[in-house]
């Protein structure tokens, strides 16, 4: 090794050194917070007010006992207060700058910056309540950015499977027969259906959506969600069309049974179940509503169970969440049920509208979701 190169690394570390003692130094600097246990900024203005005091008090009274002159006790008692004074209020005013700091990353679109809550005074209570605020604006715009992928990647594959349709139809690759134009009306159906899922999904965003609760007799209400299903292949929930080779079974029990909800928005609860459970029934399998008495007058059980592979209990949380599919596959085979990932979020969001609750319960076979509606009329904000 040459001289030149020794020189060249000892003064890279002697460059490193300095760095590192500053960032130490400031780690110990910003450390420095003596006042946070006070619970009141005005007890901790006041402490330092009577640290001043003292400190210059001190320096008088050395003064008089060692007969130095009283000017130059002034100009130490002066810098002594203004550094217990810079010592203190620094770890005072710590939180402030690390808002100010926090809220310009926030600006530049860095939602991660957090600030150091350890006070317990006001200023400790406002930090606390901004890191909260910047976790729920960092969970929105990771919402936001998931939200605009996911929707970016179901639009593009029907369009691209109704794109490629309709060019060899143009090109003369395939005619216009029947099996061709099928295929891309199923194409333009799913689109229809992602798009009416989005559209419920900005409502329930923007809180539009009132609740029209009232009494209705269970049974005709489901047999007339389920013949609609099973007649136009659609429903306001967004459900497609039931497969010829399934069987739907209605159970109710009492026969008389009457509850209290919304029938528009229970319309969407029953029909995306029964979609999604048509969806991962085997052929010639049978799909089972079955709905019972609650334990509150009105209140409502609701079952739907098919006779599909399940879903996997490290999934059954995730099923309900937007664009949250499981890994259970359908019957056709993986990825080939048309779905948009959205029917049992919109479920789950209809039946809190209700304030009950919609859960994948045990079932000896396939899959079973229970939805609990409480009765009565929930609260409204």
């Amino acid at each position: 090794m040459t001289y030149t190169e020794e020189l060249r690394r000892g003064g890279g570390r002697a460059d490193r050194e300095p760095g590192l003692a500053a960032r130490a130094a400031r780690r110990v600097w910003s450390d420095v917070r003596p006042l946070d246990p006070m619970r009141s900024i005005k007890a901790k203005l006041a402490v330092l007010v009577m640290v001043s005091v003292v400190v210059a008090s001190g320096m008088v009274v050395i003064a008089v006992q060692s007969d130095t002159r009283i000017r130059v006790i002034m100009i130490f008692s002066m810098i002594a207060s203004l550094l217990f004074m810079q010592l203190m209020a620094h770890g005072l005013t710590a939180p402030l700058r690390d808002m100010t700091a926090a809220a310009r990353a926030m600006a530049a679109g860095d939602y991660s910056r957090r600030v150091r809550a350890t006070s317990r005074d006001e200023v400790g209570e406002l930090a606390a309540t901004f890191n909260r605020m910047a976790a729920d604006l960092e969970a929105a715009d990771r919402h936001r950015r998931e939200l605009v992928a996911n929707v970016s990647h179901e639009l593009r594959t029907p369009i691209a499977a109704l794109r490629a349709v309709l060019e060899n139809v143009v090109d003369g690759v395939v005619r216009p027969d029947p099996a061709t134009m099928s295929a891309a009306l199923e194409q333009t159906e799913r689109l229809g259906r992602l798009v009416a899922h989005l559209l419920d999904l900005s409502k329930i965003d923007d809180g539009v959506v009132p609740l029209d609760a009232r009494e209705f007799a269970v049974r005709p209400y489901l047999a007339g969600v389920l013949r609609g299903i099973t007649v136009d292949g659609s429903t306001s929930g967004g459900a497609t069309k039931r497969r010829g080779d399934l069987t739907l079974d209605l159970q109710v029990g009492p026969e008389d049974l009457t509850a209290v909800a919304d029938p528009e928005r229970l319309h969407q609860v029953v029909a995306n179940l029964v979609d999604n459970a048509s969806k991962h029934s085997p052929p010639g399998g049978t799909v089972t509503v079955r709905a019972g008495a609650g334990r509150a007058p009105t209140s409502l059980v609701l079952e739907v169970l098919d006779e599909g592979p399940g879903i996997p209990e490290e999934d059954r949380a995730r099923v309900f969440e937007r664009f949250g599919r499981g890994t259970s596959s359908t019957a056709a085979g993986p990825g080939s049920d048309g779905g948009t990932g959205l029917g049992l979020a919109i479920a789950r969001w209809a039946v809190d509208l209700h304030g009950g609750e919609i859960r994948v319960a045990e079932a000896e076979r396939g899959c079973r979701i229970v939805v609990t509606l409480p009765g009565g009329v929930p609260a409204q904000d």
